[in-house]
C-alpha cells in the first residue's frame, strides 16, 4: 500500500512516473537493457540527457545565455562549488535565514573573504530579513541566499536588492515548486531529492557571462565550465536518477507546467495553515509573510504529544512527519508530488488527534 511520506527529502515521486520508470527498468525502449546500465556515452542515453535539459529549459524558461548542467555531489557539494567558480574578486556575501544557508556560508570562508550580509537567527529563522542595497558591500562576486528554508518552514517573497551584484541560490526545496523569473539570479542550483527526482543528481543554472572566473584552485569535477563543455558527460553521471529527473519534467508539463503545479501547492498550503491557525491546539511559529508553500513545521501543546503524534500518524501511513532536531516538534513537507488528497488525510487524522488529546 502507498503510505503519504511527508519526507522533508528524500521525498515522494509522482506514482506515474514511478510506474513508467518500472515498465522499462529492464528493457529502455527497445535497447535490451536498463538506464542503470547502459553507457553514457551511447546515443540511447545521449538522448535521455538531451531530453532532461530541453524539458527543464522549457518549464522553467530558461534563456539560451543561461548554461544548464546535472551534476553529481548533491547541493551541499556547491556549498564549495559555488565559491571557487565565481572567484573574480574573492568576496561574497552570505543571507543566513537557516541550516543550510549557514552550512554554505561555512564552507565559503574556506575559500573566500565571506561575511553575513543579514540573519534571522535573532527570532530562530522564523521570517526573513528585510534587506537594502546598503546591507551589501560593493565589490563582491555574489550575494548567496537559500530561497526556502527546508527545516524552519520560510521562504523568499522578494529578492533582496543587490544592487546589481548577481544573487546566487540554493533552490533543492524550492525549484519546480512556483513560477519566478531565471533572469534575476546569476546562478542557481538544486539538489533533486524533493521536487524534481531522486537523490543522486544535482541541477546548476549559471549565466554564461559569469563563467571563466574559477580560482586557481578550483578542482577540474567541480568546474562548471568542465561540465558545460561536455553537456554534463565530463565523466559517468547519475544517469538513472537524471533519467527519473527527465520523467518528472514530462510529468509537470503534462500537468500544465509550473503554472498550475504552483496553484496546487497554494491549495494545498493554505488548506495545512488554516487548520493550524484556527485550531488552539497545534502551532507554526513562522511569521505569516514569509511561510513556506513545500515544508510546514508545528508543534502540539508539548514534547509528550509531540512524539505521540508522530508515531499515530505513521500508524495510519502518514509518516516521517517527525521534525528536524534544531527545530523539533514534526514537519510536513508538502513538496509537488504530496497530492492534495494526502495533506487533506493528514488534517483529518489532526483533528482527531486534537480531540482526543485536549
Amino acid at each position: 500500500m502507498r503510505i503519504y511520506n511527508f519526507s522533508a527529502g528524500p521525498a515522494m515521486l509522482p506514482l506515474e512516473v514511478l510506474e513508467e520508470a518500472q515498465k522499462k527498468l529492464t528493457d529502455f525502449e527497445g535497447s535490451g537493457m536498463s538506464v542503470m546500465e547502459m553507457s553514457h556515452r551511447g546515443k540511447v542515453y545521449e538522448a535521455i540527457n538531451a531530453e532532461a535539459e530541453e524539458l527543464l529549459r522549457e518549464i522553467m524558461n530558461i534563456p539560451e545565455d543561461y548554461a544548464v548542467i546535472f551534476v553529481q555531489g548533491g547541493a551541499s557539494t556547491q556549498f564549495e562549488a559555488v565559491p571557487l567558480n565565481l572567484a573574480k574578486l574573492g568576496t561574497a556575501d552570505y543571507v543566513v535565514t537557516g541550516n543550510f544557508a549557514e552550512k554554505a556560508y561555512t564552507e565559503a570562508q574556506k575559500f573566500t573573504d565571506a561575511k553575513i550580509a543579514a540573519s534571522s537567527a535573532d527570532r530562530n529563522h522564523t521570517y526573513i530579513p528585510e534587506m537594502t542595497s546598503a546591507n551589501f558591500r560593493k565589490d563582491i562576486d555574489f550575494v548567496h541566499i537559500c530561497s526556502n528554508n527546508t527545516i524552519f518552514g520560510t521562504r523568499f517573497r522578494a529578492l533582496p536588492d543587490t544592487g546589481g551584484i548577481p544573487i546566487v541560490s540554493d533552490m533543492s526545496s524550492y525549484i519546480l515548486s512556483e513560477e519566478f523569473d531565471v533572469n534575476k539570479y546569476g546562478m542557481i542550483y538544486a539538489g533533486a531529492q524533493k521536487n524534481i527526482g531522486p537523490a543522486g543528481v544535482t541541477i546548476v543554472i549559471v549565466k554564461r557571462n559569469l563563467l571563466g572566473n574559477e580560482s586557481k584552485n578550483c578542482p577540474t569535477m567541480l568546474k562548471w565550465s568542465t561540465q558545460i563543455k561536455e553537456k554534463s558527460l565530463y565523466n559517468t553521471p547519475p544517469s538513472f536518477s537524471t533519467y527519473m529527473c527527465m520523467l518528472v519534467f514530462r510529468w509537470v508539463k503534462k500537468m500544465g507546467g509550473i503554472k498550475e503545479i504552483q496553484k496546487i501547492n497554494e491549495r494545498k498550503a493554505k488548506n495545512l495553515y488554516d487548520f493550524i491557525d484556527n485550531s488552539k491546539f497545534y502551532n507554526n511559529k513562522v511569521e505569516k509573510p514569509f511561510r513556506s508553500l513545500m515544508n510546514v513545521p508545528f508543534v502540539t501543546p508539548n514534547d509528550e504529544l509531540d512524539e505521540k503524534f508522530i508515531k499515530e500518524a505513521a500508524a495510519m501511513g502518514l509518516t516521517t512527519l517527525k521534525g528536524h532536531r534544531l527545530a523539533g516538534g514534526m514537519r510536513a513537507s508538502i513538496y509537488n508530488a504530496m497530492p492534495e488528497a494526502g495533506v487533506q488525510r493528514l488534517i483529518d487524522f489532526m483533528k482527531v488527534f486534537e480531540k482526543q488529546n485536549k
